[in-house]
């Protein structure tokens, strides 16, 4: 029997650990940055052609490399940051295992030219696939100039598995943001398909997060400052007023470098607890200064997660530091005892008799007769009230409704003659709501509960589908129309999908890098929420286009329903559960959220005879 075990080829393993380094063209545009920020450039520049798959280009003007080191740089694990193992306990620089540029040359077709300063000629080496083409010297400024053409043209598979212009172009903007935004001493510029996307001056950091994310953020900001012998945290943290419903401008850097830590981001929501409404998150810049031997940053090909050795120390450190930086700042919540308005009670007039206070109550009232007296409407409100209490006992519950779980089995309830069959009898029904969440009647063979958030979901996306499908449309036109800043990814999604948001009743137009100007919107749009909807709508897109790759215009109604709904925990007046009915059943799959959570549930009398026994 022959041998099995052989060597692989290098460029077969140089494509292995491409598929691990580059995952997309954002991998190798970060890559690239970090490479001229390790060089010591003090200008760099990114130019990206069809959110590089045609082109990534990165031009600096660092110390370049001679024609030597301009080759060594391609091969795999050649670098000049490690020499012994414990060398990586010290590493304060980007790149340092000297994979980036052999993967990359591996998937791509590379042309590199550099020169060191005060040479009088450079190098100019051309490499295809892991193959070196050519390599000669030639005339070219101090520095170097690296282009990265037909990202993964021998890969088809990956490059196959590539998103959207749009969505490969917000990732580079991401990078770029990520090295930008920790290095505001270097000079910055980035152009995609000859469109500047930003000009960064050198400048301090508080300029910096202010030239990436916009000028409206300079008054947004709180510092945050904390030495210790263990650390050192610095940064940002935006006032709670400004909290967004996306997680997107949230960033951690360690020793300079962009890291991802979903226990420090506890830390983080921890320190702003009791400032924040439900389901929205603060932007912070939170900058770690640490000494190298006290984390690990070689857990991950990408080098974007971390070890602390005491994790539970920098939490408690940086969760104290925001805490701080808000206190000093009289952003958390105060409480005067001195002065509290609740506990001043007013002396009563002179020559005034003081008068117990009576509560007047039915003194022929008798719980064990048959026939009771009349109450009043007050009794029956609260008896109403009372419903939502009887309803929200765990018990009642967990035997009865456990409306999440069961709803799993609806679909073996859910047949048409029984929709149809529900749908004659609306108008004898009585309606009413459980814990501001469940919409509750009786149908002939039992009790009907209705989820009003999945129900209004189903009803909003069928109607938002059809206005996307229509030439025609209607909108509210604002009489103070509002201009709104995005972050520079956000502001790209705006870009693509602005004609089908004009669909649905908005009407936008850019106004200035990132800027955009809100001249009308959909009905019933309160125009305090503009904002707050637009944000909430493009997170959910961007969700949809990671996790379920949909169709943009099942995208955009999935993400608007999901966002305009009627959330649980809204009171319902009887008039608008009797409208809401109405419309749910006359959509055309109304047992479903455009989520695939059920929307109703029916609980058969025969069932509710077996509880009691």
């Amino acid at each position: 029997m022959s041998d099995l075990i052989k060597l692989l080829p290098d460029s077969v393993a140089n494509q292995i650990a491409a598929g691990e380094v580059i995952q997309r063209p954002a991998s190798a545009a970060k890559e690239l940055l970090e490479n001229s920020i390790d060089s010591g450039a003090s200008e760099i520049k990114l130019i990206i052609k069809n959110a590089g798959k045609t082109l990534i280009q990165v031009v600096d003007n660092g110390c370049g490399m001679s024609e030597t080191d301009a080759r060594m740089s391609f091969e795999r694990h050649a670098t000049s940051k490690i020499q012994t193992a414990d060398d990586l306990f010290a590493i304060r620089t980007m790149g340092f295992r000297g994979e980036a540029l052999a993967s990359i040359a591996a998937i791509a077709h590379v042309d590199i030219k550099t020169k060191l300063p005060g040479n009088e000629l450079g190098s100019h080496i051309s490499i295809e696939g892991s193959e070196v083409k050519s390599q000669e010297t030639v005339s070219c400024p101090d520095g170097t100039n690296i282009s990265v053409k037909n990202l993964f043209f021998n890969v088809p598979a990956r490059r196959n598995f590539l998103k959207s212009i749009t969505v490969e172009t917000r990732h580079i903007i991401e990078e770029f943001n990520r090295v930008a935004l920790v290095n505001p001493y270097i000079e910055f510029s980035f152009v995609h398909n000859e469109r500047q996307i930003f000009k960064l001056h050198i400048s301090n950091l508080k300029q910096r997060i202010t030239g990436i994310m916009g000028s409206n953020y300079s008054q947004r900001l709180v510092p945050v400052e904390q030495k210790t012998d263990k650390v050192i945290i610095s940064g940002y943290i935006g006032k709670p007023e400004f909290a967004k419903k996306t997680r997107g401008e949230q960033y951690f850097f360690v020793n300079k470098r962009f890291i991802k830590h979903p226990y420090l981001n506890h830390a983080v929501d921890n320190a702003f607890q009791e400032l924040l409404p439900n389901k929205a998150f603060p932007s912070y810049f939170i900058y770690f200064d640490i000494d190298p031997k006290q984390i690990d940053i070689n857990i991950h090909p990408t080098k974007t997660e971390v070890n602390f050795q005491d994790n539970k120390l920098i939490y408690a450190i940086l969760r104290s530091s925001i805490k701080q930086g808000l206190g000093k700042y009289n952003i958390t919540p105060t409480i005067d005892f001195d002065i509290e308005q609740s506990f001043n009670i007013p002396d009563p007039p002179k020559g005034k008799p003081i008068i117990n206070p009576f509560q007047k109550t039915e003194l022929e009232y008798n719980p064990f007769e048959t026939h009771k007296p009349e109450v009043s409407s007050q009794r029956e409100r609260s008896n109403t009230e009372n419903w939502d209490v009887l309803f929200s006992r765990e018990k009642t519950n967990k035997d009865i409704f456990e409306i999440t779980d069961a709803a799993k089995d609806t679909d073996k309830h859910l047949v048409e003659s029984k929709l149809n069959n529900i749908k004659s009898d609306n108008e004898d029904r009585k309606i009413f709501q459980i814990q501001n969440r469940y919409i509750v009647t009786f149908i002939k063979s039992g009790i009907l509960i209705i989820d009003q958030q999945n129900a209004h979901e189903r009803i909003l996306y069928e109607r938002f589908i059809k206005m996307l499908e229509s030439k025609k449309w209607t909108s509210q036109q604002e009489l103070f129309p509002q201009n709104i800043n995005f972050t520079p990814g956000d502001a790209e999604i705006i870009k693509d999908i602005r004609k089908d948001l004009l669909k649905v009743g908005f009407e936008i137009e850019e106004f200035g890098r990132n800027t955009f100007v809100v001249n009308g919107t959909p009905p019933d749009i309160s125009s305090k929420n503009i904002k707050e909807t637009l944000e909430g709508i493009i997170e959910n897109y961007k969700n949809n286009m990671i996790d379920l790759h949909l169709d943009r215009k099942i995208n955009i109604a999935r993400s608007m329903a999901v966002n305009l709904s009627v959330k649980a925990g809204k009171k319902l007046q009887i008039e608008e559960m009797g409208i809401f009915i109405d419309e749910f059943f006359a959509c055309q799959m109304p047992e479903k959220s455009p989520g695939g959570k059920s929307t109703i549930y029916i609980i058969p009398f025969e069932e509710l005879s077996t509880i009691f026994k």
